[in-house]
C-alpha cells in the first residue's frame, strides 16, 4: 500500500516537474506561486488557530491526506475526521514552510514541496512530541479560479530544505 501512495506521489510530481516553467505565455507562473504562497501562509494561520472549518476548506471535494501512521484521507468525512483529530490535541504546535513551488505549464496545477515541524500528543507516553519532516501537496485551480490542495503527503524524517 506505502509502495502504491509513494509512485502515485512521485507520477504527480513527475507530471508537474516535465511541466515546471510556464510555456504559455497567457499563464503567470511567478503570480501562480505567490498566491500558493499566501495561501500556504492562511494555512499556517489556520492551524495556529486550530479552525477545522478554514482546514478543511483548502482542500478539493476529491483530495486525499496522507498523515504518517494514519489511513488516507480520500474523502469529505475521513478528512474532516483527521483534520479534527489533529486539531483537539491541545499540544498541537505546526510549522511549515515551502522550500520549493513549481507551477505547470498549463497554469492548472501547482506543487508545494517543503518542511515542517510538528508538536502533537503522542498517543504511547501521554506527552507532547516534536517531529520534523518533509511534504508535497499538488494544488488544482478551482473554476472559481482559487487554488485547493488534491494531494497532501507528509513524511517524518529529517526536514530537509532545498533551493529551487
Amino acid at each position: 500500500m506505502r509502495i502504491g501512495i509513494t509512485l502515485a506521489v512521485a507520477a504527480s510530481a513527475l507530471a508537474l516537474t516535465s511541466c515546471n516553467k510556464a510555456t504559455d505565455s497567457k499563464v503567470d507562473s511567478a503570480s501562480i506561486e505567490r498566491q500558493i504562497r499566501d495561501l500556504e501562509t492562511q494555512w499556517g494561520k489556520d492551524y495556529d488557530s486550530k479552525n477545522a472549518e478554514a482546514l478543511a476548506g483548502h482542500y478539493a471535494d476529491d483530495a486525499a491526506i496522507a498523515n504518517p501512521g494514519a489511513p488516507l484521507a480520500a474523502d469529505t468525512a475521513t478528512r474532516r475526521e483527521a483534520i479534527n483529530g489533529v486539531v483537539s490535541d491541545p499540544a498541537l504546535d505546526i510549522k511549515f514552510a515551502s522550500d520549493r513551488i513549481e507551477v505547470a505549464g498549463s497554469g492548472d496545477l501547482a506543487s508545494s514541496r517543503g518542511h515542517y515541524t510538528m508538536t502533537f500528543t503522542d498517543q504511547a507516553t501521554n506527552k507532547p512530541k516534536t517531529e520534523s519532516g518533509n511534504y508535497l501537496t499538488v494544488y488544482r485551480k478551482q473554476a472559481d479560479g482559487s487554488w485547493k490542495a488534491v494531494e497532501d503527503f507528509v513524511t517524518p524524517g529529517a526536514a530537509k530544505t532545498a533551493s529551487k
